[in-house]
């Protein structure tokens, strides 16, 4: 049985591209019902895809979702707005500071409406401050915030990588909208519940942070992996294996069992976990040339067997396929999808052993129009 805890909490989004979405998106893997309100005729502008409105990029956020077309600049559809706000607990917005107000969905007049309303309001910046109208993208946001550069080989320069920032902030909000819902049940009243990309992924660099406020270090893209002991090899198949050694002594003996060298741990590199930090290049020179002389299967499986912390850095393909994936049922379907069958990740957290184990794909553009307007009519 589907895990629902939210199922009797009614939450308009109108979210764009990944912010808005991704924070309505958690809430509907909850349970909740979330209705997408969308610009008639375009929609979502992360829909658009080789002349369709149903791209890749916007089933990733917006699954378990109905979408109703609004247009509030039209009277007529404002007073619909309103009428699903006066019904909702949550709305979610991610414009541009200013952009709320202009299109008469603002907090305040929304919770004039509906005062036991959860506004969330997401933005690049910040509503206020010297930057809050910079325009922000999840390359801003990372960089702004000094993530990047713990990211990008300071010797070839490019950005690598998923979407984080843009992801993350939505969690964020969601996890501010959970919060403000929780209050609810004592004070009876809404709240303003804002964050922006900025300050959402400042507190995801935390670690960052904490070395150069702690202790002064400023940390950059070889901080980590050097004090972790996080290794990425070549195998001589072409395909790569990880490692994380981490501190304890056994990892390391048994890593030199598994690479054939006896007295690697001899060497002045491997002597102790500071060398190993100090040495790191010269640790990577030793084993490199060791793991491209066998298939990534072989050391996988030897590896594995003493124990040694690694995995193959794995395809998309190889993850799905992989029988931990599919013991624990990661992949959900909507067979009746309005594209065909869908399939994604489900929501990673159980309830009592319950998953989410269902899907529902995201909705094409307005098909719940008359579903939804209906509801208000009646």
């Amino acid at each position: 049985m589907t895990a629902q805890p939210l199922k009797d909490v009614t939450v308009l989004e109108m979210g764009t591209f990944i912010t808005g979405p991704a924070a309505g998106m958690i809430l509907a893997d909850l349970g909740a019902n979330v209705i997408k309100i969308e610009q008639p005729g375009t929609g979502d502008p992360f829909r658009s895809f080789k002349g369709e409105l149903y791209s890749p990029h916007f089933q990733t956020y917006n699954r378990n979702k109905r979408s109703v077309t609004i247009d509030p600049k039209n009277p007529e559809d404002l007073a619909v707005l309103d009428q699903l706000v006066e019904q909702a607990d949550v709305f979610i917005q991610n414009f541009r500071p200013g952009v709320a107000d202009r299109l008469n969905v603002d907090a305040a007049r929304l919770q004039g409406l509906n005062p036991r309303l959860i506004y969330a309001s997401i933005s690049g910046f910040g509503s206020e401050g010297p930057d809050r109208n910079r325009p922000a993208f999840d390359t801003v946001a990372q960089a702004a915030s000094g993530f990047l550069r713990l990211l990008v080989n300071p010797e070839h320069p490019r950005v690598v990588g998923p979407a984080i920032a843009d992801a993350m902030t939505g969690f964020y909000a969601a996890i501010g909208v959970l919060a403000a819902l929780h209050e609810r049940e004592t004070t009876g009243k809404g709240r303003l519940v804002e964050t922006s990309m900025f300050e959402a992924m400042c507190h995801f660099n935390l670690d960052d942070f904490t070395h150069l406020l702690s202790a002064d270090q400023v940390m950059g893209p070889y901080s980590r992996p050097h004090v972790s002991q996080s290794y990425v090899f070549a195998c001589a198949d072409g395909k790569w294996i990880a490692l994380h050694m981490s501190s304890p002594p056994k990892f390391w003996e048994n890593l030199a069992i598994a690479v054939g060298q006896p007295d690697m741990l001899a060497l002045p590199a491997f002597a102790s976990r500071d060398a190993r930090i100090a040495h790191y290049e010269d640790v990577v020179a030793f084993l490199a040339p060791i793991f491209a002389q066998h298939p990534r299967a072989h050391w996988a499986a030897e590896l594995t067997r003493l124990e040694v912390p690694n995995s193959p850095v794995h395809t998309s393909e190889e993850v799905l396929a992989s029988e931990q994936a599919q013991h624990l049922g990661l992949e959900v379907s909507d067979p009746a999808g309005p594209k065909g069958p869908f399939r994604t990740i489900r929501f990673p957290v159980s309830f009592d052993g319950a998953r989410m184990d269902t899907v529902t794909a995201p909705p094409l553009l307005g098909s719940h129009d008359e579903e939804i307007r209906r509801t208000i009519r009646s």
